[in-house]
């Protein structure tokens, strides 16, 4: 959004008030300044058809390539649907820019950031097909009007109508607000409305081929033939205009014209550049390729508000400042080489070259018709000229070969010692001249001419420069061996006295040390700026206060006198003229003469006084006029305001985000090309220096520092609205309006209104699944919790479950081993049984023996043995076995089971013997129950040990209790 821009209606009404007090007279010496704009600078085709200018004052032309922009600093090239010339360009207080080309026209305005075009070709009727091209368009209202050589296109309220003619037409011309167009061999016609109506014509002579036609005085119209030369009319009747132009017009075709600067004429021609004419057709100015023209065809001509003459070029374009404050001639064909001194004297300019010294008549601005310059070289004159002075009314020449007096075209040799470098008075009597080889005097003669005197004595150094002092010393710089300060003898005849001053003197160096007379005061320059000598302390010193006040000036190796308190400051090819005129202030004026900068002989600069208001400039090849009082008056016009051009993304790859940032559209910047380039100029293009101001809200704190750079880069600008705001200076003097742009960085993807909106629904979305995961969560806890219940309860259940079932486990274990201590009590107890059975038997048996019968005999072999084998079969009665392997199985269920499965060698003894062992018996028990001696046990253990393989450290007994 642009804001604080000047209100075009404003603008427009203090231009022409502008126009009022600057509009001068165009000067008849010279030509004005001429910029140059080649195909190498606009980049685009050669030739330009037609020139507008916008609202905001950008520049516009038809160009073989298509339309071409200028803003005073950018270029840009747009290019007609079909890659046409664009052969007409005008531009509406609306913005739209109407071309017309071959075939096609329609108009171009801002779209959606950039220029676009949009044709007009399908609102044509169908029976009016549109088969040529348009060479002229205007804008008259609401309506344009688009001319062809066979149609006049009429587009009003989005609709086109068509104008034919009685004949083929030429070309249409906006006179004033009458609209007059040529039918070829039928006349002028005034286009009214919708209808075409003649001129009347009371018979005189009708022009043909009429290529402009603009306003006069009375209500005439002032008319331009190809070859015909110009004519008036005046209503009635056509009359030739006789005036010396009709020649120059006739012989180079006139090819187009423009009223400038309300009284003067400017006609463009095919064959030799331009001519300015005023009123009673007399010849002000004629500019072609050698007077500064890139191409001597005048394709066309436009005079903007600022009283530039445009000039569209078969080769180029060309802007010429009328009205301009400085003039230039120059030397285009190298007649008469390089210019050291220049000076106007008796009606004839002088040039004082490196070939010699030129003259041709001067007859200023009093004819007011063009001064056509024919500079003749001065017979005896060839060779180096250095200086040119008029004094006391009488023009001497400094030359190599010594120093002449010039009158008219000729000149006399007065002097014959080499190298006049400067001359200047003495006193009444006296000249003195610096030369190649010391000092010479001059004194007039009898008849007041002046004439060599003598050759100052004892002083024989190179004098480029010769000043005297307060108390009449002569001072002289050398170019390479710093200063001398000579007092002369009381006859001006010798030097008394020398003195030399270099380095040990305060001097920055013996090099480039030049004196100059300031106000009255001597003053020394040096490449560290402005010096002054103290005569107590015999040393110079800087002097700070003028070397602060001069800035880049303190520097200047040449001071020359402008008179009325001003000088002439020449900084090694840089000029301002600088104003000591109020006490504690300079005025230093130096940014109009940039475009000499460079173009002065170096060392050799001369400038020399016409008038109070009017200086003579010696340039390389040529001069320049400077009119102080144009100055003066141009200070009043009104400038534009600053434009916004382009903003484009530098983030990584270039590209434009806006043609023309002073469109009514927002510019919106994404966060990820948060990196832009705001270019910007200012639509002034007279020739001056251009500093601009800028500041950023929101971004600076602070307005930047002047400079001519017209473009800013700003870097990672964080998000929200910015306002560039910028100004320009002109001439360090000059301030325009501040104009101001807005755009808006977009806030980045994961902070925009959509983002936050997306977020606010995730986070619905996301307390809403948290609702609902929170309510899973709890229905899911209280079936844990009732699950865990439920397990807490069976597990309860289950230990005390398996609490009861440990107890009856205990209970029946108890009861087994109760049970198993039962049957182990009574396996003993049988096994006792059957051990006090055997004893009891063993004893019956020895018993036996001692029984004697009644005869107290023993009893007989017989009855012993029948009883011992009762007794035998009682011991080793198998059932007494079994009953003890039951009781024993019952209590040892898994001894025998075990012992038969890993030693099943075992015969029935050895089990008996080893169930005995287990049950932990005596070795006497077992022999009773196995009725063998005790001896016969240890033998059995002793066998059954080897049987089992019991290890020998281990005991029987436990071995087989552990089984």
């Amino acid at each position: 959004m642009i804001r604080g821009t000047l209100n075009f209606l404003l603008y427009g009404l203090l231009t022409l008030f502008s126009l009022r007090v600057a509009a001068g007279d165009i000067k008849s010496v010279g030509v004005p300044y001429i910029q140059n704009y080649s195909k190498s600078v606009y980049l685009s085709g050669n030739q330009n058809w037609s020139v507008a200018k916008d609202k905001n004052g950008v520049m516009y032309f038809g160009n073989a390539q298509g339309l071409l922009s200028f803003d005073g600093k950018y270029w840009q090239q747009y290019k007609m649907p079909n890659r046409q010339i664009v052969r007409s360009v005008v531009a509406d207080t609306n913005g739209r820019i109407y071309t017309g080309s071959f075939g096609e026209f329609g108009y171009w305005r801002i779209e959606n950031k950039h220029l676009k075009y949009t044709s007009l070709i399908p609102l044509i009727p169908k029976k009016h097909k549109i088969t040529d091209e348009i060479w002229k368009i205007y804008i008259d209202g609401k309506r344009i009007i688009f001319q062809s050589f066979t149609s006049i296109y009429i587009y009003e309220n989005n609709k086109i109508s068509v104008i034919k003619g009685p004949a083929f037409f030429l070309f249409l011309y906006k006179v004033d607000k009458r609209f007059i167009i040529e039918a070829l061999g039928k006349g002028l016609y005034e286009l009214k409305g919708n209808q075409l109506v003649p001129l009347k014509n009371d018979g005189s002579p009708l022009p043909q081929s009429i290529l402009s036609i603009l306003p006069y005085k009375n209500g005439n119209l002032l008319i331009g033939t190809s070859k015909n030369g110009l004519f008036l009319y005046d209503g009635q009747r056509y009359t030739p205009f006789n005036t010396p132009a009709n020649a120059f017009l006739q012989t180079y075709q006139l090819n187009n014209g423009v009223k400038v600067l309300g009284k003067y004429y400017a006609y463009g021609t095919i064959l030799n550049g331009l001519i300015i004419i005023d009123e009673d057709g007399r010849i002000i100015q004629q500019i072609n390729k050698s007077s500064g023209l890139q191409n001597n065809t005048v394709l066309s001509i436009y005079a903007d508000d600022e009283q530039n003459l445009w000039t569209g070029l078969d080769n180029g374009i060309d802007r010429i400042e009328l009205n301009s404050p400085l003039y230039f001639y120059f030397d285009k064909t190298g007649l008469f080489g390089t210019v050291y001194s220049s000076l106007i004297y008796k009606n004839n300019i002088y040039l004082g070259t490196n070939q010699g010294l030129f003259y041709s008549p001067w007859t200023g601005d009093k004819g007011q018709s063009f001064n056509m310059f024919n500079f003749k070289l001065i017979p005896g004159s060839q060779g180096q000229v250095w200086d040119l002075s008029q004094i006391d009314g009488q023009l001497l020449c400094g030359h190599n070969d010594g120093t002449f007096n010039v009158t008219g075209g000729s000149i006399k040799k007065i002097s014959s010692i080499s190298g006049g470098w400067t001359i200047k008075k003495l006193n009444d009597d006296y000249l003195i001249q610096g030369a190649y080889n010391g000092l010479v005097l001059y004194k007039k003669d009898p008849s007041g001419q002046w004439k060599y005197f003598y050759k100052i004595e004892n002083f024989g150094e190179p004098s480029r420069y010769v000043e005297k002092d307060s108390k009449g010393d002569i001072w002289v710089s050398h170019a390479y061996k710093g200063l001398y300060k000579l007092t002369l003898s009381p006859d001006f005849k010798r030097v008394v006295t020398t003195k030399y001053y270099d380095e040990r003197n305060g001097l920055p160096s013996s090099y480039n040390i030049n004196l100059f007379t300031l106000e009255n005061k001597l003053l020394y320059s040096s490449d560290e700026g402005f010096l002054t000598f103290d005569e107590i302390s015999n040393r110079f010193s800087k002097y700070e206060t003028l070397n602060k006040a001069l800035g880049s000036f303190s520097t200047s190796n040449k001071i020359i006198s402008a008179d009325n308190k001003k000088y002439w400051f020449i900084n090694h090819g840089k000029m301002a003229l600088i104003n000591f005129g109020q006490p504690g202030k300079i005025e230093i004026d130096s940014n109009r003469f940039s475009v000499l900068d460079g173009r002065m002989v170096q060392y050799y600069e001369n400038i020399s006084k016409i008038s109070n208001q009017i200086y003579l400039i010696s340039v390389d090849d040529g001069f320049v006029i400077y009119n102080a009082q144009d100055t003066q008056d141009r200070k009043k016009t009104i400038l534009p305001a600053v434009l916004i051009r382009k903003v484009d993304d530098i983030t990584d790859t270039y590209s434009t985000i806006s043609e023309v940032g002073n469109s009514e559209s927002d510019i919106e910047i994404p966060f990820s090309r948060n990196n832009i380039r705001i270019s910007y100029t200012l639509p002034y293009y007279r020739q001056a220096k251009i500093k601009f101001q800028y500041y950023l809200e929101g971004y600076s704190k602070i307005w930047s520092d002047w400079s001519t750079a017209s473009q800013k880069d700003f870097t990672n600008l964080g998000r929200g609205t910015y306002k560039f705001l910028v100004r320009a200076k002109i001439n360090d003097q000059t301030v325009t309006e501040v104009t101001s742009f807005e755009f808006t960085i977009l806030p980045p993807f994961y902070a925009s209104n959509w983002a936050l909106l997306l977020y606010v629904i995730l986070i619905v979305v996301v307390l809403l699944m948290g609702k609902k995961l929170y309510e899973k969560k709890l229905l899911k806890d209280q079936l844990a919790i009732t699950a865990k219940l439920q397990a807490e309860k069976e597990a309860f259940l289950k230990k005390e479950a398996e609490a009861t079932e440990k107890q009856i486990i205990k209970l029946q274990t108890e009861k087994l081993h109760a049970e198993l201590a039962g049957k182990n009590r009574e396996l003993a107890n049988s096994a006792m049984s059957l051990v006090y059975k055997n004893e009891l038997l063993q004893k019956i048996s020895e018993e036996m023996l001692k029984l004697k019968d009644e005869n107290g005999k023993k009893l007989s072999e017989d009855q012993l043995r029948k009883i011992q084998k009762v007794i035998d079969e009682g011991m080793n009665d198998e059932r007494d076995w079994n009953l003890f392997e039951s009781s024993f199985n019952e209590a040892h269920e898994s001894f025998f089971k075990k012992l038969k499965a890993n030693h099943p060698d075992l015969v029935p003894n050895d089990l008996k013997l080893c169930a005995y062992l287990h049950m932990n018996m005596s070795s006497k028990e077992m022999a009773s129950l196995l009725n063998i001696s005790l001896r016969g046990v240890e033998i059995r253990r002793y066998r059954l040990r080897k049987k089992l393989n019991v290890p020998h450290d281990k005991n029987l007994v436990e071995f087989l209790m552990e089984l």
